[in-house]
């Protein structure tokens, strides 16, 4: 069974890659924020005992040692006003020569002032930027492909789960969603699994059920409806003896088919396949139901199927064209399709999206009916392995396209 992408998987991966991203950005401008700011606080603390030990040699030697200054003219601004009244202090210059790392501090009148390179620190950082950029960069790349595995997993079992529930929706009873996805791991997929499974088992349970009651009543029907034949076939000739048996031969027919529909819901009818020419049989299936009926075969073709399992598709249909629909009924074959359209009021909406249902006549204006011609054409179309589609024909006409496999 092939996998369609899920967009799940790739949701979730770039739900992970953000999250993952945000988070080392922020992990990054942390990191680098203190790195930077100890850095500072380290250069400056050791810049301030410097300019101490200068401070206390010059009072003793008059000399400036370490490489300070007397009364330097390249002094910061901001650093003069710090030192103003005979205090000390650092200052951070940065320039396009540059960054230096200043301490200065006033005595006797006079500033004695430290200067000292900070680009080795800017280097450090410099660095530190790199690893953490790159660092970020795997983490996303690392949670991206995690997410992808993990989403691609979570979307697959997912996806496993809606197929086999589709196969389940079609009737295929033997189907478990909790088969499909597998016992492991146990998490909320496997529990809509098995929720899942419950309520099928809950529906097929009723669906039988409902079956077995629709059977047994109408095989309990079936005796006294042949009696009721018998009696009225003795009734003497008159016009109400006809109508009694005409309603007879409707019961009847409803039982007939009641009991076909229910033999066709169990799911265990087999087709006994032969090989026929599907444009002949059809050409002489259709003349002996509905002669006025025009029929075109496009091309033939030899197809393996159930040939009373077919015919009974086919007189279905052109009944329900001519009982419902308004002539011409045209019949057209090309290949293994068989379309039968009338040129009635087509069919209703509620046909079209949902199907045919049994006791459910298309559309009022197609006349009265029990419903039960199309249901059981649709069910033989199942047994027999083709597909049977329901449409309009312009504004006038419902056609039904019959495909068999060949």
């Amino acid at each position: 069974m092939k996998l369609v992408p899920s967009a799940m998987r790739w949701r979730l991966s770039a739900a992970i890659a953000v999250v993952s991203a945000l988070v080392a950005v922020a992990l990054s401008l942390l990191v680098r924020t203190e790195f930077s700011q100890t850095q500072l606080a380290d250069a400056r603390q050791l810049q301030d005992e410097r300019i101490q030990l200068v401070v206390r040699d010059y009072a003793l030697s008059g000399q400036a040692a370490l490489g300070a200054e007397l009364n330097a003219p390249n002094i910061p601004q901001e650093l003069r006003d710090a030192i103003r009244g005979g205090n000390r202090a650092t200052y951070l210059e940065r320039g396009p020569g540059g960054s230096w790392i200043w301490a200065a501090a006033e005595t006797d009148g006079k500033i004695l002032s430290l200067r000292n390179p900070y680009t080795d620190r800017d280097d450090a950082l410099s660095r530190l930027d790199r690893l953490l950029i790159l660092g970020s960069v795997s983490v996303v790349v690392l949670s991206s492909v995690l997410g992808v595995a993990i989403g691609g997993r979570l979307s697959r079992r997912l996806r496993l789960a809606a197929a086999a529930a589709r196969r389940v929706a079609e009737g295929d009873s033997s189907s478990r969603v909790g088969d499909a996805i597998g016992d492991r791991p146990k998490d909320e997929a496997a529990d809509l699994a098995r929720a899942v499974d419950a309520m099928a088992d809950a529906l097929r349970e009723r669906l039988l059920a409902e079956q077995r009651v629709t059977a047994d009543i109408a095989h309990e029907l079936r005796t006294p409806v042949t009696g009721l034949v018998t009696a009225a076939e003795l009734l003497p000739p008159s016009r109400p003896a006809e109508l009694v048996r005409d309603r007879v031969r409707v019961l009847r027919a409803l039982v007939e088919d009641i009991l076909e529909v229910a033999r066709l819901d169990t799911a265990t009818e087999q087709a006994e396949l032969s090989e026929i020419s599907l444009g002949d049989f059809v050409r002489r299936r259709v003349g002996g139901v509905t002669p006025s009926a025009e029929v075109s075969v496009v091309s033939d073709t030899t197809v393996r199927t159930d040939p009373r399992r077919l015919e009974r598709v086919l007189v279905n249909l052109l009944v329900n064209a001519a009982k419902h629909g308004a002539p011409p009924v045209e019949v057209t074959v090309d290949g293994s399709t068989v379309v039968v359209r009338d040129h009635g009021p087509g069919f209703s909406e509620e046909l079209l999206k949902e199907g045919p249902s049994r006791f459910r006549t298309g559309s009022s204006d197609r006349g009265g009916g029990h419903g039960l011609g199309l249901t059981i054409a649709v069910a033989q179309v199942r047994v027999l392995g083709g597909k049977v589609e329901f449409a309009n024909a312009g504004e006038t006409g419902a056609q039904v396209t019959l495909t068999l496999p060949t």
